[in-house]
């Protein structure tokens, strides 16, 4: 078998360290302690990640606070604040999924549904009867590794930070901020997820997402 057959990564973002391989509960914590009493919870997922160079993560944002450690290998994270938002392009992408047909993984597209947007008043609803969503899905559309200023000259003004976790690292990656992730040969690793709080933090970053309209 050649090497461009076999997995890439293995991950599943539903606790799956818990679910899919509780054998390995004998050596990784079920929680991390200071994170669950500085928390006041249970982190909601663990999961764990396994992989090689190829794996690439795309820069994105989540709504938990993140505990990520490294077993094995290193990960490279690509790190911006969630306060510059304003400096970070979207725009959207067509939807597909993955589909195991003849022996082979095909990306097929997903046909977009339009919606009507969401009203709260008899009088919205009569101003938004012929509103229809953009179809496709908001995605970042800039490469931290290689940035195109001249198309997106406002994401030199973003704050970007690198961090390289080694072997037995463990990194507090707080809950809206962007990352990019990519990772060794044979990098193992385990994240804990612990639901973010949506008090003004939350309601800061969405009031940033209407300003700027990336939605």
């Amino acid at each position: 078998m050649s090497r461009e057959n076999y997995i890439q990564y293995i991950q599943k973002q539903n606790s799956n360290l818990t679910t899919d391989f509780p054998e390995l509960l004998e050596d990784v914590y079920a929680e991390i302690p200071f994170a669950s009493e500085a928390f006041d919870k249970l982190p909601d997922a663990v999961n764990f990640w396994m992989g090689d160079e190829r794996a690439v993560t795309s820069m994105h944002k989540d709504p938990y606070e993140n505990i990520y450690c490294v077993i094995d290998g290193y990960k490279d994270f690509i790190l911006i604040p969630p306060t510059d938002l304003p400096f970070v392009p979207y725009k959207r992408y067509p939807q597909a999924e993955f589909r195991y047909t003849d022996n082979k993984w095909d990306i097929v597209p997903v046909e977009s549904v339009n919606m009507v947007k969401p009203t709260s008043t008899d009088i919205d609803i009569a101003q938004n009867d012929d509103y229809i969503q953009p179809s496709g899905l908001p995605w970042i559309s800039i490469d931290p590794l290689s940035p195109n200023y001249f198309k997106y000259p406002q994401f030199k003004r973003a704050h970007v930070y690198s961090v390289r976790l080694k072997k037995g690292d463990c990194l507090y990656l707080p809950s809206l901020w962007f990352h990019h992730v990519r990772q060794s040969h044979g990098c193992i690793a385990v994240n804990y997820w612990y639901d973010m709080e949506f008090d003004v933090k939350y309601c800061y970053f969405k009031m940033l997402e209407k300003l700027c309209g990336n939605y």
